[in-house]
């Protein structure tokens, strides 16, 4: 039976918003914007709000400003959608910004892969724990970077109660496929259901096969930048209008995929370049990441225009 100390976590089926992290011209957090941004695109509707993700910066987010973070997107929402929000790298910062999330109204956590060391799967499981130990809210566990499970760990952390959801960022459908199963085979036990979320860059481009595997969810970042075209390719990859996908993912998506990958970063950099052509001046992104340069700017503003006439 579900651990009734877990709060339940329901997202409803559309599109997962991955808000940027705002910074005024000084570098600081600006809160103002933040709460802003996310107000302005929770009115189109996302099934939920990922906030301080790594759209949203969260490697460059010391606690105190993750909390600033977390709080304005709390804010904004109003309770209208769930908020779920990043930790990962140190041990010690990720405990803190799991009690800082639970404190402030978070709905959910994405656990994010740790800090550049590589242990062993007994020690990826021993940090899902250590979070898990720390806070009662709801996990969703990110298959990623050097947080890579075999599918013996993600067995093992889904007997946590805390655990609710699988993210996969590594696109090894063959490993994805087995993660599902295992989750199957736990809620035939358990009663238990999981979520299963695609979280690829550019995740639209790779949706097709990971709903065929049975992760129906995915991340969204373009939604930061460009709302209406995001919402458009979710409402016609569940509608199974392949005509409407293919000419979204020919017209705007692959050219926006060939400019991200010009610069490493840049599936952060040209979503918040693409929030400031929209009129919110969100800032630039912080170092070790880029921004775009003035060129690749009115590249990605073609491009942003391409796809808005797509859909007229």
């Amino acid at each position: 039976m579900p651990d009734t100390r877990v709060p339940a976590l329901v997202i409803p089926d559309r599109v997962l918003f991955f808000p940027v992290t705002a910074f005024d011209e000084a570098g600081r957090v600006d809160a103002e914007l933040v709460e802003q941004h996310v107000a302005d695109r929770v009115a189109f509707e996302p099934g939920a709000v990922f906030a301080a993700c790594g759209t949203g910066e969260f490697h460059a987010l010391s606690v105190d400003e993750y909390g600033t973070v977390v709080d304005a997107s709390v804010r904004a929402t109003a309770g209208r959608v769930p908020v779920l929000t990043g930790v990962g790298g140190p041990l010690g910062h990720a405990l803190a910004c799991a009690r800082e999330a639970e404190r402030l109204g978070a709905d959910g956590l994405l656990v994010m892969p740790p800090y550049l060391v590589q242990g062993p799967q007994a020690g990826l499981v021993a940090y899902v724990e250590a979070i898990a130990a720390a806070t009662e809210l709801p996990l969703i566990v990110y298959h990623r970077g050097n947080a890579q499970f075999t599918p013996a760990s993600i067995a093992r952390v889904l007997e946590l109660p805390q655990v609710v959801g699988i993210k996969d960022g590594v696109g090894d459908l063959a490993v994805a496929q087995r993660f599902v199963r295992a989750a199957a085979a736990h809620r035939e036990r358990t009663g238990r259901d999981i979520l299963f979320f695609n979280g690829l860059l550019t995740a639209e481009m790779t949706q097709a096969a990971y709903t065929a595997i049975g992760v129906p969810m995915y991340s969204s970042a373009v939604f930061a930048m460009a709302p209406e075209i995001a919402v458009a390719f979710f409402t016609a990859h569940r509608a199974g209008d392949l005509d409407a996908q293919a000419r979204l993912l020919d017209g705007f998506y692959a050219p926006l995929v060939d400019l991200r990958d010009e610069t490493p970063g840049f599936a952060v950099s040209l979503i918040k370049a693409g929030v400031r052509l929209d009129g919110l001046p969100v800032g630039s992104v912080r170092a070790p990441l880029v921004d775009p340069t003035p060129e690749q700017v009115g590249r990605l503003e073609a491009i942003l225009a391409a796809g808005r006439e797509l859909l007229a």
